[in-house]
């Protein structure tokens, strides 16, 4: 079992483009450490921010007042990250793509907490969002470091900071 998985892990690092993508959806990538390419950043990215506004939305209707009030700021800051991704995109010099959906993975996890409620859609909402914000600093620090493009680089390095604040902030909910 071992060795099947060591052996899986160094084939998924040696396919570099087909890889990267396989090796960031599994997160073998943020394990290792490895920068992911422009597209999966982007993705990834993206694909994060629909989910917070999505679970948050769900949030504001199920949650208690401390998760309708985090939620409301996590619509609020990843809305604009979202406008900021995208301005990025259409300005020119990046060659990659915005998904149009979430992950199938973040859609179960979406299905999971539509049919929750009380203080076990709270629990899960506050699991997901330490879950995800955990995911999107490592995406987002690994970009900044030594991402290939300099425009998202530097996006990636200033985003950072309210990433990291928001993950505190989910830490802090059942608190």
């Amino acid at each position: 079992m071992i060795r099947s998985t060591t052996f899986g892990i160094c084939l998924l690092l040696a396919v570099p483009a087909a890889a990267q993508s396989l090796g960031e959806k599994t997160g073998v990538d943020s394990v290792a450490g490895i920068t992911p390419s422009t597209q999966d950043f982007v993705t990834e990215a993206a694909q994060s921010d629909m989910f917070e506004i999505k679970s948050s939305e769900a949030a504001l209707h199920s949650g208690n007042a401390r998760i309708k009030a985090f939620a409301a700021k996590m619509i609020a800051d990843h809305n604009k990250t979202t406008g900021e991704l995208k301005a990025i995109l259409t300005g020119g010099g990046v060659d990659a793509k915005l998904p149009t959906e979430v992950s199938s993975s973040q859609q179960s996890m979406l299905g999971k907490l539509n049919g929750l409620h009380g203080n076990d859609f709270d629990s899960q909402y506050e699991s997901d969002q330490v879950s995800g914000h955990k995911d999107a600093v490592s995406l987002f620090q690994r970009y900044g470091k030594a991402g290939e493009n300099a425009k998202l680089k530097a996006w990636a390095e200033s985003t950072l900071p309210t990433l990291q604040e928001h993950l505190q902030m989910a830490q802090n909910l059942g608190e």
